[in-house]
């Protein structure tokens, strides 16, 4: 994150921007650029990328080769989301001095963190405020994501007496006493999530995932112990109704009220009006409106009151991969995109 926001930091000095890196977490900056505008009072643009990744273990290529190789670049980060980062940036290149001239102001913010926990974007929504549109660099083949589901993680434990396996009358096992609690999260809770949540037409309902289960040390001991992790993807329609973590923790409740229910902090949705008018004008430069199952650093600027979308060349059906790529040809389409938008301003 580091090197990356300060190669970026210079790429935007080499066009005019004034920058500056705010340092979130020791070494892990957000890069910001504010470019130079003539006149006041116009409305502020927001392009904003991340300059994380995922790990690298596992993959199958050179993850920093950046090779280009049958129209393709490769490495880590080539889909999501430096490709995007490049179009953006080449396009505010291609303009130069003409950014000045624009009918908006335009800034740019490289945010850190958006793989986990989205820590540059949270804290960049509790300091700015005012813009009139945020567009957040994600692989989208260049649709306008207006709105994606919430996210929450979650923990459920049970726990028990240990006991020799031989004489297991003598303990209580906390696999079995898990068992009423995966059965009801699977049937019951997954029909309450599409009934408060509703289904939405461009996301679907509201989804459970159980993930992974732990418990027991031999297969000899009566496990004293067992952990449930959960994934649930909640609607704008379920989050306006209070939240998928209520909606858990009185479940639970109902079923086991000695569960013990260990939530990280929700991750919001992402539900930007689609008559924005500089969204009205995305789509009218041929970006039409999409929903995503996925969740990213622009649902955290909204809900700092920063109107978002994320949009970018790519396909996120390459994000994470063992062998991630972006076609040059859509590197290069982004780019042309976003200095036509900016021109059609």
């Amino acid at each position: 994150e580091g090197d990356c926001a300060r190669f970026v930091a210079g790429f935007l000095e080499g066009c005019g921007a004034e920058v500056a890196l705010d340092e979130v977490r020791p070494g892990r900056p957000n890069v910001i650029g504010r470019f130079p505008t003539r006149g006041a009072g116009k409305p502020r643009i927001l392009f904003a990328p991340h300059t994380d990744t995922v790990g690298v273990g596992g993959m199958s290529i050179d993850p920093f080769g950046g090779e280009i190789r049958d129209g393709r670049l490769w490495g880590r980060g080539a889909s999501d989301t430096k490709g995007p980062m490049a179009a953006m940036l080449w396009a505010l290149k291609n303009l130069g001095d003409r950014v000045a001239d624009l009918p908006v102001e335009v800034h740019f913010a490289g945010f850190m963190s958006e793989e986990s926990d989205q820590l540059g974007s949270r804290r960049f929504a509790a300091r700015h405020d005012g813009y009139a549109l945020a567009l957040v660099g994600e692989p989208t083949g260049l649709q306008t994501v207006h709105k994606h589901k919430g996210c929450l993680w979650a923990e459920l434990v049970t726990q028990g007496v240990a006991a020799h396996g031989a004489t297991p009358e003598r303990g209580m096992n906390a696999i079995t006493r898990m068992m009423p609690l995966v059965a009801a999260l699977d049937g019951d809770f997954r029909r309450l999530l599409v009934e408060r949540g509703g289904v939405d037409e461009l996301l679907g309902p509201s989804t459970l995932n159980i993930g992974m289960i732990q418990g027991g040390t031999r297969s000899n001991i009566v496990p004293d112990r067992c952990v449930l992790h959960l994934d649930i993807r909640f609607t704008p329609r379920l989050q306006a109704a209070g939240g998928a973590l209520p909606l858990l923790e009185a479940f639970v409740a109902g079923v086991d009220a000695e569960a013990e229910l260990l939530a990280h902090p929700e991750a919001p949705p992402l539900d930007t009006a689609p008559d924005n008018p500089f969204v009205r004008r995305l789509v009218g430069q041929g970006a039409a409106l999409a929903g995503a199952p996925w969740f990213c650093d622009g649902a955290y600027l909204a809900q700092g009151g920063i109107p978002s979308v994320a949009i970018g060349p790519g396909s996120i059906a390459q994000a994470h991969t063992e062998d991630e790529w972006i076609r040059v040809a859509d590197i290069e389409a982004g780019a042309r995109f976003f200095e036509g938008w900016l021109r059609s301003l």
